[in-house]
């Protein structure tokens, strides 16, 4: 039994917590999503979330998300709609086979429970509701490390994902 003043603050704030020999109180999230963009990056998020399931008995949700659509035209040349449907198609298919392979490989040898899926739409947006769909407890995900301009003018996935879930979320830097 824990009897410091703080403690009923953590328990009333974190639903999933271990307590460990000594009193100490640690998060042992049971639902983890981790998106990814199949960067190094969001490898070793990817790495880290397996580290924390294996040490927790957690299910990890691996998810790539592809943006919105392809551009169509570019300055004076355009695609036609059958061949951007393709290269949809395509870039489906290819992340599905990718993300299985991951989750494949992460079975084998850490016997952990995987999930992957590959869905279609604004990234931040698409983690978000993931994440209350799938009643997610801790969102690991990779910041690539963008400042100044181009974190402006691309705005940040991992920033939306920080301000917007309804979870906790660990954010794995470069």
């Amino acid at each position: 039994i824990i009897d410091n003043k703080y403690s009923k603050s953590i328990l009333n704030h974190v639903k999933l917590i271990k307590i460990l020999k000594g009193g100490f109180i640690m998060f042992a999230p049971k639902h983890i999503l981790v998106p990814t963009d199949f960067s190094k990056y969001s490898d070793a998020a990817l790495k880290r979330a397996v580290e924390m399931a294996e040490q927790h008995g957690s299910k990890i949700y691996l998810l790539h998300v592809i943006a919105e659509h392809i551009q169509q035209c570019a300055a004076d040349y355009c695609l036609s709609t059958e061949m951007v449907k393709q290269l949809e198609k395509g870039s489906l298919k290819a992340a599905k086979d990718k993300l299985k392979k991951e989750a494949d490989a992460i079975v084998k040898s850490k016997k952990i429970s995987v999930v992957f899926d590959v869905k279609t739409g604004n990234p931040a947006e698409v983690i978000l509701s993931e994440q209350k769909a799938k009643k997610i407890d801790l969102i690991v995900i990779a910041s690539h490390g963008k400042t100044g301009i181009l974190k402006q003018l691309m705005g940040s996935v991992s920033s939306k994902v920080l301000k917007g879930a309804k979870c906790s979320v660990m954010l794995i830097k470069p």
